[in-house]
């Protein structure tokens, strides 16, 4: 085996278990099946969840099967993973429409003429109340507890329903179903990949390997990237929104960004951050990486448009015609900048305000702010600007 296919393989991958049976399974030379299960629980992806199609698509690229899992089933259940309470499960209707909606948006990445599409409802809806208790008689309660998520929860006397302990069960036999050689999944889903290696094992079938892949940090550059913490983008977001806050990330985040989401050489992206680190303008390269996201989920002319209208923009320091309007409400002694910025939408922090307003990021009314104790008086309509393309008009209520 080539080690630069190993090395492709091992690119932006947090840990491989077990390498040295992957190596083996490389070697004997047919095309692997690789799986990778999404349970359709949203209608949009953002780009947090194609760090593992993107792995999908080298593996495929490689020549390799690729099985595009969509847990409709497992949806049902509700994955308890990073949960501290029981997760309410979705109504069939709700995983039919997103499921949907997966479909067509990873094909913006995957080769669907050689992508398998499967729905664990297949082989699960088939499964007896018999069944299902034969597979959960092969882990003990201790296994499970095993799980952080669980073990803390079971700690500290927060409830765990039954059928929790059911989803990394029903996702291991997912692998005995489709007979994986190899399943990717993020780092806070190894002990789910690792009960279908286990299950495989139960049933005899030829254990999987793992691949876990680095959860992407959101535009603030701490947490997840999330919809609910509104610091993502989604896949289906307008080019000009998707360049702009490609372009809003620190410059540290960029190279995360480049490893994980850009389908460039690594010599190629390592080469560009020693020039940087030289002298060179950060800023052209994150032009790079919002030009190649916003070509792969739209077009090249899009790409170029939306750099053209970035520019145009921000060179002439506009206002966006369509800016945001917001009301806030205060005491009299005024909103504290640092919050108002939070909920105004325009960071995802009181901690994130604070450390955009000492880079020098935030302007009021045009002008660079630099006090993080600064309080906004109440009365008035201002202009509020985030990083280069983050605007919102408040008017401040008392």
């Amino acid at each position: 085996m080539q080690e630069d296919v190993l090395a492709q393989i091992k690119r932006g991958t947090d840990e491989i278990l077990v390498e040295a049976e992957l190596i083996k399974k490389l070697q004997e030379g047919r095309p692997l099946r690789v799986k990778a299960g999404f349970d359709p629980t949203a209608p949009d992806l953002h780009l947090g969840h194609t760090v593992l199609i993107n792995k999908l698509k080298q593996f495929q690229d490689l020549g390799h099967e690729v099985l595009f899992l969509i847990g409709d089933f497992t949806a049902k259940i509700g994955d308890p993973t990073g949960k501290s309470v029981t997760r309410p499960p979705l109504t069939s209707e709700e995983i039919l429409k997103n499921a949907e909606t997966y479909k067509e948006q990873v094909f913006k990445i995957l080769d669907p003429a050689k992508t398998k599409v499967l729905f664990n409802s297949e082989w699960m809806s088939k499964m007896s109340a018999a069944d299902m208790i034969q597979l959960a008689g092969k882990v003990t309660v201790a296994r499970m507890l095993e799980r952080n998520d669980f073990g803390d929860r079971y700690n500290s006397n927060t409830p765990i329903s039954i059928h929790e302990f059911l989803y990394p069960l029903v996702q291991g036999y997912d692998s005995v179903a489709m007979e994986a050689d190899i399943e990717l999944g993020g780092t806070d889903q190894k002990f789910n990949l690792l009960m279908g290696r286990t299950l495989q094992g139960y049933y005899g079938k030829p254990q999987q390997c793992t691949l876990t892949m680095p959860i992407l940090e959101g535009l603030g550059g701490v947490q997840k990237m999330s919809k609910s913490l509104n610091n993502y983008i989604g896949i289906r977001d307008e080019p000009n929104d998707m360049f702009g806050k490609i372009m809003s990330i620190s410059d540290e985040l960029m190279w995360r960004y480049f490893e994980l989401l850009s389908f460039r050489p690594m010599e190629e992206i390592t080469g560009w951050h020693r020039e940087c680190e030289e002298g060179a303008n950060p800023r052209n390269y994150k032009v790079k990486l919002a030009q190649e996201i916003i070509a792969r989920f739209h077009s090249e002319v899009a790409a170029v448009k939306a750099l053209e209208d970035f520019e145009a923009q921000f060179k002439r320091g506009a206002i966006p015609d369509d800016i945001v309007e917001i009301e806030l409400t205060a005491s009299s002694e005024g909103y504290a900048i640092a919050l108002l910025l939070k909920d105004a939408g325009l960071t995802v922090s009181t901690s994130d305000s604070n450390r955009m307003v000492k880079q020098g990021a935030v302007k009021y009314d045009g002008e660079k702010i630099t006090d993080a104790k600064l309080v906004v008086p109440v009365g008035a309509e201002h202009v509020f600007q985030v990083g280069k393309r983050k605007f919102a008009k408040v008017k401040i209520k008392p």
